[in-house]
């Protein structure tokens, strides 16, 4: 058995991006991931244009493969009308169906060794980790990268304090055929979730809620809910009664908990939404998977050139980690607690308005700079 660089338990963005960066680097890396390649995720599908500079130094370009450009902002509430923004940095959308098979081709084209297998078990022992697998040998690696999601079973074998945190929250997700104008990402909200909508490839139109799953179990299933809570909302209403469903039924993902997770685990260093989740509210969950992807894969070069240990990479990613996402998710939490809150919803929406600058700057908060690749 020969010892690999780096393992990658996970293969969505943050892991198909780092498993990129760091074979185009010369390094060793096998990805794990349980599932085939392609298929859709639950997702908002939105992306700041703040990853483009390092999607490129990939050799990425989402456009190619019909990633649509967002300029434009709307955000709607029960209550009143919507509010429209320019986007400070801009974005663009795409389905997790085509960027994932994107980053997986273009990883396997590079070198990546792709398992399609589960992880059973990490061991760390004599700075070296071992790798069972469910139906693959034995890994050792010098590395490994969490990456595989918001939970897993190996979040409970490794004895993750969030689990024991309240997951309160519901997501659904589908695309659909509709008249939504094309460079217009909109946040819609309605009691007890908000809805995120965007055009994706092919003119197909994403849209992904989350709700409080206290709330959608009172209702018979799906559409039931969509009709009697989220059709209050007279923009979704009207988006979704003049759209057509293209799945043959929409995605659903439970037990979505936003509760803060400790970045190294037994050594293993987590990223994505293993790391950390941004309240799908800041539409931005996409841009901090594939930026902490790139932190990691910088530290580890360095490891492996020699230029510092395993502390010093732990330490130095911690750091990283906290400095580029920490307000980020702090101003998420904030604003899905006033969107809970029917009187405060209403007043800021009135609040924005008033001042639509204030806009701009929330979004700012929520957002990063162009990530500068060195």
């Amino acid at each position: 058995m020969s010892l690999l660089n780096v393992v990658i338990v996970g293969g969505g963005l943050a892991g198909l991006t780092s498993a990129l960066h760091l074979t185009q680097s010369g390094l060793r890396v096998t990805l794990i991931e349980k599932n085939p390649y392609p298929r859709h995720k639950v997702c908002g599908e939105y992306i700041s244009n703040e990853v483009l500079p390092y999607l490129d130094y990939l050799g990425v370009d989402p456009f190619k493969f019909g990633a649509k450009k967002i300029d434009n902002f709307e955000l709607s509430a029960v209550q009143g009308k919507s509010v429209f923004a320019e986007l400070p940095l801009g974005g663009f959308s795409i389905s997790r169906f085509q960027l994932d098979h994107l980053l997986y081709k273009r990883a396997v084209k590079k070198g990546v060794t792709v398992i399609q297998d589960s992880v059973t078990e990490i061991d760390f022992t004599d700075n070296r980790f071992h790798v069972r697998l469910k139906n693959h040998p034995l890994l050792e690696a010098v590395f490994v990268i969490g990456a595989y999601g918001k939970r897993s079973n190996l979040d409970q074998k490794m004895g993750r304090k969030f689990l024991k945190s309240k997951a309160p929250y519901l997501a659904v997700k589908a695309h659909y055929k509709g008249d939504y104008p094309e460079n217009l990402v909109g946040l819609h909200h309605f009691y007890g979730g908000y809805c995120g909508v965007s055009n994706v490839e092919n003119n197909n139109l994403n849209v992904c809620y989350i709700a409080e799953y206290a709330q959608f179990k009172k209702y018979k299933n799906i559409k039931d809910f969509e009709e009697k809570v989220l059709f209050k909302n007279k923009e979704l209403k009207s988006i979704f009664q003049h759209s057509k469903l293209l799945f043959d039924k929409p995605l659903s993902i439970s037990q979505i908990s936003f509760a803060s997770k400790p970045l190294i685990e037994d050594h293993i260093i987590m990223s994505g939404d293993s790391a950390g989740m941004i309240h799908p509210l800041c539409g931005n969950g996409m841009s901090m998977a594939i930026n902490s992807a790139k932190m990691i894969s910088e530290l580890l070069i360095q490891y492996f050139d020699g230029s510092m240990d395993r502390t010093t990479v732990e330490q130095k990613y911690v750091a990283q980690w906290e400095k580029e996402f920490k307000l980020r998710i702090q101003t998420g939490k904030l604003l899905s607690r006033m969107f809970r809150m029917k009187s405060l919803t209403l007043f800021s929406l009135n609040l924005l308005k008033k001042y639509p600058k204030l806009i701009k700057y929330i979004i700012r908060m929520t957002h990063g700079k162009p990530i500068v690749v060195v």
